[in-house]
């Protein structure tokens, strides 16, 4: 079974508000860059390029978690990643037109990642 496989796999049991929501995000990840790779670990499905770039947290039910691993490296001026601890950013959705609104700017934070990754 491949990685994309058990991301499927994953899903199709998963029992989540915002599912859909979550797939359009899947979607928009594995679609903004080539190189990014997923797989489920740590809970959930994660994503990936040379190291861990974001994993989906599932447990969350009012909106749908993405935690980037080291988003303090992630420069986002449009205010959308939330800072945590441990160098970690936070990127939320509620709705599908929150996917839609921040579409551009998460394509954008994952070709950030992948050049990042590449110096």
């Amino acid at each position: 079974m491949s990685n994309s496989e058990k991301v499927n796999a994953f899903l199709s049991k998963l029992d989540h508000p915002l599912k859909a929501e979550m797939e359009a995000v899947r979607a928009i990840i594995t679609g903004a860059n080539s190189k990014i790779e997923e797989d489920v670990k740590w809970g959930g499905p994660s994503f990936d390029y040379k190291e861990a770039m974001a994993t989906f947290n599932p447990r969350v039910k009012d909106y749908v978690a993405v935690i980037f691993h080291q988003g303090e490296l992630l420069q986002d001026d449009s205010g959308f990643l939330e800072k945590g601890t441990k160098g970690k950013a936070y990127a939320k959705f509620h709705s599908m037109e929150e996917v839609e609104t921040h579409k551009t700017t998460l394509e954008k934070l994952v070709n950030d990642w992948v050049k990042l990754m590449d110096k």
